[in-house]
C-alpha cells in the first residue's frame, strides 16, 4: 500500500507510514523517518516499471493457479463426499496456490496428504503430478520408492556389499520429497526426530535421502489404501530406537557370552530382552 501510494503522489512520510502492514515490527515514527527522501524522477520511475512488471507476472501466476484448479475438479472425488479434516493451521506463505488446493487433493485421494510433516499442498501436486493416483502400478512401496530413485541399489560381490548409494536420478517427485524432507530438521514429530538421529549417524545428505524415503512410503500407503496420516510422535520414534539398540546390545553380549542385566535405576523404561 505504501508504494501504490507513492506512484499515486503521496510524499507525507507520516501519512505514507500510517499505511503500513499491521505485522510490521517497526514503530510508525521509525517507518516516516525512513520515508523522507528527496523523491527523485529517475527512482520513481524505476519503482514504477518494477511495480509493473510484480503485478504483471502476479496476473500469470494467478491464471496458472486458475488453469490448475480447473484441471484438478475433472478428477473423480474419492472422498465419498466427507469434509477435508481440520488439522493444523498451516503458515501462510507467499508463494502459496490461490486457490483450497488441500481441499482438492483431499477430494482426488479421499486422504489428507498435508497431514503428513513436510508435505504441503503445493509439493503434494508436484509429486502426484508425476506419479498419478494409481499407487497400483507398483506392487508395494519398495518398487515405488526404488522407482523414485530413493532405495539403496547395493552392489554386491562375493557376498560382499560394496557400497549403498542410491542410484542417480533426475525424477522430479523424488527431489520434491527431498526438498521437503530437508525442512523437517527442527520438526517436533517422528520424521524430524529420524532426520536428525540419521544426520548425526551418516551426514545430512544420507538422512535427507533416508526422510525423503519414508516420506515415499507413507504417501504410497495412504494414497493406495486410503489410510489416515497417525502421527506417532518424538517420544515413540525414541523409545523404538532404544528398544532396537537394546535388542542389539543383547544379541551381541549373547555372541561373546555375555548377558546384559538391567539397571532399573538409570533406565527404568527399557526392559531386558
Amino acid at each position: 500500500r505504501i508504494i501504490h501510494a507513492i506512484l499515486a503522489g503521496k510524499r507525507n512520510p507520516r501519512q505514507l507510514a500510517a499505511l503500513r502492514d499491521p505485522q510490521c515490527k517497526q514503530p510508525e515514527a521509525v517507518l516516516a523517518k525512513a520515508l523522507e527522501g528527496d523523491w527523485r524522477q529517475e527512482h520513481l520511475f524505476a519503482l514504477r516499471q518494477a511495480v509493473e512488471l510484480v503485478e504483471a507476472y502476479q496476473a500469470k501466476i494467478n491464471a496458472c493457479d486458475a488453469a490448475i484448479a480447473a484441471q484438478l475438479a475433472t478428477f473423480d472425488d474419492r472422498s465419498d463426499g466427507a469434509p477435508p479434516p481440520k488439522g493444523r493451521r498451516p503458515r501462510k506463505d507467499r508463494n502459496d496456490l490461490s486457490f483450497d488446493a488441500s481441499g482438492a487433493l483431499f477430494r482426488m485421494t479421499g486422504v489428507d496428504l498435508t497431514a503428513i510433516p513436510g508435505l504441503a499442498a503445493p509439493t503434494v501436486l508436484k509429486v502426484l503430478s508425476e506419479t498419478g493416483l494409481d499407487m497400483t502400478r507398483w506392487p508395494n512401496a519398495k518398487c515405488f520408492a526404488s522407482w523414485l530413485g530413493l532405495a539403496p541399489n547395493n552392489r554386491v560381490s562375493g557376498g560382499k556389499v560394496l557400497h549403498r548409494r542410491t542410484t542417480p536420478s533426475a525424477n522430479r517427485a523424488a527431489a520434491a520429497l527431498r526438498l521437503a524432507a530437508q525442512t523437517l530438521h527442527h520438526a517436533r514429530s517422528a520424521l524430524g526426530a529420524f532426520l536428525r538421529r540419521k544426520a548425526a549417524q551418516h551426514g545430512m545428505p544420507t538422512a535427507i535421502t533416508a526422510t525423503a524415503h519414508k516420506l515415499a512410503v507413507i504417501l504410497y500407503q495412504m494414497v493406495r489404501h486410503r489410510l489416515p496420516y497417525r502421527e506417532p510422535g518424538v517420544d515413540a520414534f525414541e523409545r523404538r530406537y532404544q528398544q532396537r539398540l537394546l535388542k542389539q546390545l543383547t544379541r551381541h553380549a549373547h555372541t561373546l557370552g555375555y548377558h546384559l542385566i538391567p539397571d532399573t535405576q538409570t533406565a527404568p523404561s527399557l526392559t531386558h530382552a
